[in-house]
């Protein structure tokens, strides 16, 4: 793999750049909207070698990077070792099952019997995939160029993670025993809080900000919750959000990811105090309703997940929101038409 370097006019780019992120969330109402395009790489091996070879996936994500700094779009360069969505599943126990040309995922549900869980401990941060996780950051570290940052895992959220470890018998279990499910949430937050805690050594994007998704963030880390909309927004008020609080007033604030689609748990979500930001899927939400509804200061992601973006036709006509600290995730074929895509929505900001 031949070393990958940035020029110093897309250095300086970049620092511009994330200098207009943090106006977003210090002072969102002077903050332009930011767009990021994503076209295809040059280059994608399968999952099975990406996953056999450090080098090999951190290759592929070069290949994602190079794109973004050709076409000169809002995207900021961050690599992330990429395990899939069940590492803290598995360093509380759950095998991970390897797919076909795909990361690793759950494969099994550890706690069979809930009251099991009173003999459950916070694992140690050598379980699981954690200490090949650390292997592979030290070599990425490395090799790392200037300009480009490396990010925390994937490591989901309380009550995913929680879900992962019972198996779709919590959904019942928090009706039936609370407590019990409460006593799992716990050791599964505070195993997160330890593990932001002890990765912070193999991470390079700064104290108080961190990317993800191509974007700067305040805060330390992203949970997902997506399981979190099968609650309801009662129950996930009640039992799951004191957890992702406990999490984020520990780590210092972060934001989430909710690929749902039930409106009252994603509005419960957009209002917690302690995130600075928040993806959704706007095939499910409206992005214009979530942007009034949102805190000022909460920066936004508009992404649809696995459709066509329709979004973006209504922002090149110039009907863009007034909020300003969002981000747009359009995609493209190929670099030229991903340079045209991006040139269209810039022009059609309003000013």
């Amino acid at each position: 793999m031949k070393p990958f370097h940035l020029p110093d006019d897309q250095l300086l780019r970049l620092e511009r750049l994330k200098a207009g992120y943090k106006l977003m969330f210090e002072r969102p109402r002077e903050a332009a909207p930011k767009i990021i395009v994503n076209v295809p790489p040059e280059r994608w091996p399968r999952w099975e070698e990406q996953l056999a070879d450090p080098l090999a996936m951190l290759d592929a994500q070069y290949a994602q990077i190079e794109q973004h700094l050709k076409l000169e779009d809002d995207y900021v360069p961050a690599l992330r070792v990429n395990f899939g969505t069940a590492q803290v599943a598995a360093a509380f126990g759950c095998e991970l099952a390897m797919m076909e040309n795909n990361l690793p995922a759950a494969g099994s549900h550890v706690l069979e019997r809930l009251e099991e869980v009173r003999r459950m401990e916070i694992p140690s941060m050598e379980a699981g995939w954690f200490p090949k996780l650390r292997e592979w950051s030290r070599i990425w570290l490395d090799r790392l160029p200037a300009g480009i940052e490396l990010q925390h895992p994937d490591i989901q959220s309380p009550f995913n993670t929680a879900h992962l470890v019972r198996g779709n018998d919590i959904f019942t279990d928090i009706l039936d025993e609370p407590e019990q499910v409460g006593e799992l949430l716990a050791l599964v937050t505070d195993f997160m809080i330890g593990l932001i805690g002890d990765l912070r050594q193999y991470r390079t994007d700064g104290d108080g900000w961190f990317c993800d998704w191509g974007a700067l963030w305040k805060g330390s880390a992203r949970i997902s919750n997506c399981t979190s909309d099968l609650l309801g927004p009662e129950l996930y008020n009640e039992h799951v959000l004191p957890y992702d609080l406990r999490f984020f007033e520990a780590v210092g604030g972060g934001r989430i990811h909710c690929c749902g689609g039930a409106p009252g748990v994603i509005e419960n979500l957009v209002r917690n105090p302690r995130i600075t930001g928040m993806d959704f899927d706007a095939g499910l939400h409206d992005p214009w309703r979530m942007a009034e509804r949102a805190d000022p200061g909460t920066v936004l992601v508009f992404q649809e997940y696995g459709k066509s973006f329709p979004y973006t036709e209504r922002l090149l006509s110039g009907e863009w929101p007034m909020k300003r600290n969002i981000v747009v995730i359009a995609e493209a074929p190929t670099l030229d038409e991903g340079r045209r895509l991006l040139a269209q929505l810039r022009h059609s900001i309003p000013q």
